[in-house]
């Protein structure tokens, strides 16, 4: 007895192919212009571990009450509402600035950005925010002192320095 296979044409559009891939030239312009306007929290880290200045200032831009729970060694605290007023006294326009709030889902560090590019800065959102800084493993200050804490499995490599990225 021979088994009839019968395949019947589906209905459903595949979700990730129902809009083409862009061509590869605008792919990767798109790409290269992601990378010109964010850094990742990995990539901050090492830049500011290095020996000598990294070329940039870090700026959290989270209220005072989200600053006393944690920062990133080195951060200048400047609420984003606040920065209209008093960046240009703060920052140097020759220093690139690298934003932060909380997290991913957080856009604080996005209007903050905005902000300051619109005073003439030039300047990077750090991806992940305060929170992947923590979870990744990275050391930060509270008014207590420095602390780190264990990297999250799902944030950082489990037994190597870098993700290799």
């Amino acid at each position: 007895m021979t088994a009839t296979v019968t395949t019947t044409a589906s209905a459903a559009v595949n979700p990730v192919l129902r809009v083409s891939p862009a061509a590869p030239a605008d792919a990767a312009a798109y790409f290269r212009a992601s990378l010109v306007f964010h850094a990742d929290v990995s990539d901050v880290a090492t830049a500011l571990a290095a020996d000598g200045d990294p070329g940039f200032v870090v700026l959290d831009s989270r209220s005072t009450a989200a600053w006393d729970q944690g920062y990133v060694p080195g951060a200048v605290h400047l609420p984003t509402g606040l920065i209209p007023e008093q960046a240009e006294h703060l920052l140097d326009k020759s220093v690139p600035v690298v934003t932060y709030c909380w997290g991913p889902g957080c856009n604080g560090a996005t209007r903050a950005a905005l902000a300051l590019a619109e005073l003439g800065f030039r300047v990077k959102e750090m991806l992940g925010g305060f929170e992947y800084w923590v979870r990744e493993g990275f050391a930060f200050e509270t008014w207590e002192g420095r602390e780190r804490r264990v990297a999250d499995a799902l944030t950082a490599p489990a037994d190597a320095g870098d993700c290799g990225c």
